[in-house]
């Protein structure tokens, strides 16, 4: 589903960026954050843009729209990450993956399983969570970040 609001239809002024706008970092974890996953598609060449982007990173166009994304998809990649940041300590060894979701785009994010436990072409399923139920101090948060959620891949 597309998006008709002109804010969120490229090409875009600057004077529509602004800050909770969902071409923003804030404006992306504040609709994940309402249980919605936004990616920017290119009119042009019908790349996926997870986080949303203003242009395309794959043809360079500027003829975006927002378009509501799937939680689910498949592992294309993954890895462990031994020293993960410090808010992630905790944590590690931390799994993490590429998925492409169902639609095709493809979201970077940390897998609720050990790395033994996940191969490619894994089916696995978006949660999201609150930081601190997810075990993460707030106090690593830059003030911008404080009410992000956190994105969390469980295998289905």
């Amino acid at each position: 589903m597309t998006d008709p609001d002109p804010t969120t239809t490229g090409p875009l002024a600057p004077d529509d960026i602004t800050a909770d706008s969902p071409f923003t970092l804030p404006g992306f974890f504040g609709a994940l954050s309402e249980g919605r996953l936004v990616a920017a598609r290119c009119t042009e060449c019908d790349e996926h843009m997870l986080p949303p982007r203003t242009a395309c990173y794959s043809c360079g166009g500027r003829a975006v729209s927002l378009s509501e994304q799937p939680k689910t998809g498949e592992v294309v990649s993954y890895t462990s990450v031994n020293r993960p940041p410090s808010a992630f300590e905790h944590l590690a060894p931390v799994t993490v993956a590429v998925v492409e979701l169902d639609s095709s785009a493809r979201l970077t994010g940390r897998v609720d399983a050990a790395l033994a436990d996940v191969a490619i072409g894994d089916r696995v399923e978006l949660r999201v969570r609150d930081p601190e139920a997810a075990g993460i101090d707030p106090a690593f948060d830059l003030s911008y970040e404080a009410e992000w959620p956190v994105h969390v891949f469980e295998l289905a």
